[in-house]
């Protein structure tokens, strides 16, 4: 090659990664003016009379609104995942709106958890209370979407449907066996006799302890929901046991009406016309549905509309949903966690905090971390309070432990004080199943400790003492925050889980209630009858923000799509994965 041919080389070459990168930038910004775009484009239009808030319970409810991704946005596609918040402020809202004749719940199985669905429950009784109908319509009803639906005036079912009432349940998962025929074994260094989350690791079932602990909280959980069942249909919660007992998801649904499992059998097409008489409007015109989320867009008395009020007290609602970690893009990050509450701790707009905690757990570290930012909170003299979701167990708890006031409902799951450590040795699978051998040279016999060697004698024993001071670590944070002793909080520790209603009776909670209940408490015992809510962390974000949790986002909605039923277990394996050798964190369990 001649010089000007190497020139030419160079130079297109050049030029190549020129117009790639020019081309990558302008496919950027292409791609961000569709969303705005398409933002502009969703804005709907003001609620008409006659309108029905229509309530689609197909998809997850969330603890907040978490948008749609970009590739959704490119697609036209929307995000319906519903968020709690604005779902029970939308049925509120509505319950004095003349506007809104009625609710309209679209049922196609619904995923949530129970204290989420127990809130929205309450809710809708709420909403039938202030004299408006509620309608609900299904194919075929899951045992979620039916605790609901059976707020309704008006219940039907497809003629060819099907019911699914069955209690409540957990499986539990376990590795040993699988980890034994790959030649790994899992160390594990614990304390309390209930910290059963290392089980799957070591067992080939649950012990008896677990077993135990298990019923003791979802027993009350399941006569929580068949007594909601029973209220809203108007009979005794033993007949929704019975249902449950005579696997009622088989049986004819022809006899359902009489026996007031439904309201009466019909196809959509005619439901629909039903609700066209109930909302008064004619039988061909189009029903006038409105999402909660189109709802508020247009509700001024929305609450969790962004900031707009003028009033001088303004409470910081901080979201903690997730695993608890100390670094990522998913879950409770303890490097982002902490240092926003910090900030806001600082910030002299803010005069209160409520911590929204649905979590099970996770690194001990990052709760520590963030325990302590919310101890500096404290000592500003600004109030803290917490509002438990689904659960708020083991680095949940710790999160919460130190809050003036702690608010759960019935069927949160809480309590699991206890710590656990966990590293594998992976050394029979290199030896016996890859050939490889390990030899470690070293000035000192216990100077490394790593997963090629077992623990030796001396360095589990380490292990062991590092985790028990974590664990009285973390009794004495519960003892501090809750006014109670050390040895009354070991009492009802050991990792023990409990429901929410125990958890009140115990001391580990102050008061029964949802997140509005919490906040309306924190605002009553400050003498404030005027305040404004700030939601953290911000749910727009920057731009920067928004394509990495799109691009995370993408990625879970694809894993979801493909994996289906089998997605909580390739969760809870991603989890062991890449988890902190050291946990507070509850059971990993697989819930219906």
């Amino acid at each position: 090659m001649n010089f000007k041919q190497f020139c030419m080389t160079t130079l297109a070459v050049v030029t190549g990664i020129i117009l790639t990168g020019a081309l990558s930038v302008l496919g950027m910004m292409y791609m961000m003016i569709q969303m705005m775009l398409m933002s502009i484009g969703q804005q709907h239009p003001p609620t008409e009379k006659h309108s029905i808030l229509y309530i689609d319970l197909s998809s997850e409810i969330v603890e907040r609104e978490q948008g749609t991704t970009l590739m959704q946005q490119l697609q036209g596609m929307e995000n319906n995942s519903i968020s709690l918040n604005r779902l029970l402020e939308s049925i509120k809202i509505a319950s004095t709106d003349p506007r809104i004749e009625g609710i309209y719940l679209d049922c196609g199985g619904v995923s949530a958890g129970v204290a989420t669905l127990m809130s929205v429950n309450e809710a809708l009784n709420t909403f039938h209370n202030s004299g408006k109908w509620i309608a609900a319509y299904a194919d075929s009803y899951s045992q979620a979407d039916y605790l609901l639906a059976s707020t309704a005036d008006s219940l039907w079912l497809n003629p060819a449907g099907a019911i699914d009432i069955h209690g409540v349940g957990a499986g539990l998962l376990y590795f040993k066996g699988l980890l034994d025929k790959v030649g790994v074994e899992m160390q594990v260094v614990k304390v309390g006799t209930y910290k059963s989350a290392v089980e799957p690791f070591i067992l080939n079932g649950p012990s008896e302890a677990n077993i135990e602990q298990t019923l003791a909280y979802m027993d009350p959980i399941w006569s929580a929901i068949r007594t909601a069942i029973g209220a809203g249909r108007d009979i005794d919660p033993t007949e929704v046991n019975n249902w449950a007992d005579s696997m009622i998801v088989t049986q004819d649904p022809a006899t359902f009406p009489s026996r007031s499992i439904v309201t009466s059998l019909c196809y959509r097409h005619d439901a629909e016309q039903t609700l066209k008489a109930m909302s008064g409007i004619d039988a061909d015109d189009n029903l006038r549905f409105i999402s909660p989320s189109q709802y508020l867009e247009h509700s001024f008395a929305h609450k969790y509309r962004k900031a707009t009020s003028k009033s001088d007290y303004r409470i910081a609602v901080l979201y903690a949903v997730g695993d608890i970690v100390q670094d990522g893009d998913e879950g409770i990050v303890g490097a982002d966690m902490a240092p926003l509450i910090y900030d806001l701790a600082d910030d002299n707009d803010v005069s209160a905090l409520v911590l929204r905690v649905n979590s099970g757990g996770g690194s001990a570290y990052a709760s520590e971390q963030i325990w302590e930012a919310l101890e500096y909170f404290k000592s500003t003299g600004k109030p803290f309070y917490v509002s438990m979701g689904d659960v708020a167990a083991s680095g949940g708890y710790y999160i919460s432990c130190g809050a003036d006031q702690i608010f759960c409902q019935p069927t949160t799951i809480t309590g699991s004080i206890g710590i656990f450590g966990l590293i594998p040795s992976i050394e029979g699978l290199m030896q016996d199943h890859l050939g490889i051998n390990y030899h470690l040279v070293a000035s000192n016999p216990n100077s490394m400790m790593g997963i090629m060697k077992p623990f030796t004698p001396v360095q589990r024993q380490a292990m062991q003492n590092m985790i028990e001071r974590g664990y009285e670590t973390f009794v004495g944070r519960c003892a501090q925050g809750r006014g109670m002793s050390v040895d009354s909080i070991k009492a009802i520790a050991e990792g023990r889980v409990w429901d929410g209603t125990k958890a009140l009776e115990i001391g580990l909670v102050d008061q029964l209630g949802t997140l509005d209940d919490c906040i309306m408490a924190l605002a009553e015992n400050e003498g404030i009858s005027s305040y404004a809510i700030d939601e953290y962390p911000d749910p727009e974000g920057t731009w920067w923000e928004k394509l990495i949790l799109n691009q995370a986002q993408m990625k879970q909605t694809l894993l979801k799509q493909e994996l289906g039923e089998a997605y909580p277990v390739y969760k809870a394996i991603q989890s062991i994965q890449t988890m902190d050798p050291v946990q507070a964190r509850m059971p990993f369990t697989v819930t219906h």
